[in-house]
């Protein structure tokens, strides 16, 4: 287990915050919580994921602060990482930060139920699995709650908070507690395959992509006209390539596996980009190639 940078405020912060996941959203997640102060354990099964985890926080932070999107003069947290699932024990709440696959987060979501002492905040941040569904995997159902942060969550300060049917209570508010330390305004939704953000925009990306296939309109073209004619900030197929085309894939078979709705059938064309290693701009290509030009 190793440390990184020590907390510069004298007060003790109100949580400690287990991240599961050294990934883009583990880290992700990470770096929003230190730059708000939040001491955080960073847990993940390779050392070599870990180091790389502790240099990504560290360029993130550096970014977000030049940025004024965390605050430049404000305490840092400190970063401890581990291999050890043991090391969680303390924690206040518990962010599971996994791959977008149901199995391996319910097999995390075990592990850390029973790592750490009832009533401590689990979360699932999922992208589309039901939160009840994951309740099945815990020991305390009712300390389960899911927060869907945007990527980047140090960049975007909305996260949908998902509360299951069996949610207590005392998750909810406590999540709540814990995305406004984070600087987050959760908006609270209902549970369902998807939820809300989801449900829509992976469709709509699925879309989008078969449109490029079919050749009616290159990436950039469909694109533009989201940003142009209805004003979004990224069209749908550059936001597909910053959340990763392996992750839209995910969640597109967890939306059709639970819905049954051909629409979320994952089209060829990503399928073809993510068996090819193209997942966008983590990999360096996918419907574009960065920096910027459509592939």
């Amino acid at each position: 287990m190793s440390d990184d940078t020590a907390p510069d405020g004298a007060h003790a912060p109100a949580h400690r915050l287990a991240v599961i996941g050294a990934g883009v959203m583990g880290t992700g997640i990470t770096t929003l919580a230190v730059g708000r102060g939040l001491p955080v354990v960073l847990v993940d099964v390779d050392e070599d994921i870990l180091d790389r985890a502790r240099a990504n926080v560290a360029n993130q932070l550096r970014l977000a602060r030049m940025m004024g999107k965390l605050p430049r003069d404000g305490a840092t947290g400190e970063l401890v990482t581990t291999t050890r699932i043991e090391d969680i024990a303390g924690a206040t709440a518990v962010v599971e930060a996994v791959t977008e696959l149901a199995p391996l987060k319910a097999k995390v979501l075990a592990e850390a139920s029973a790592a750490v002492a009832p009533g401590t905040l689990l979360i699932s941040n999922t992208s589309a699995v039901p939160i009840d569904e994951q309740a099945d995997s815990v020991l305390r159902p009712e300390d389960l709650a899911g927060i869907h942060f945007m990527n980047p969550p140090y960049m975007i300060h909305t996260a949908e908070l998902i509360r299951g049917p069996r949610t207590g209570e005392a998750a909810l508010a406590a999540a709540g507690r814990l995305l406004a330390d984070l600087g987050q305004n959760g908006v609270v939704v209902g549970d369902g395959p998807g939820f809300v953000i989801n449900r829509i925009l992976q469709r709509m990306i699925n879309e989008a992509a078969r449109i490029v296939a079919e050749g009616i309109a290159p990436a950039a073209s469909v694109d533009a006209a989201f940003e142009g004619c209805l004003g979004h900030t990224t069209g749908p197929l550059a936001t597909a390539d910053l959340i990763g085309l392996d992750n839209v894939v995910d969640s597109l078979r967890v939306l059709h596996e639970r819905t049954g709705d051909a629409g979320y059938e994952p089209c060829a064309l990503l399928l073809d980009k993510v068996t090819a290693g193209d997942f966008g701009r983590k990999t360096g290509r996918g419907f574009y190639e960065y920096g910027g030009h459509a592939s």
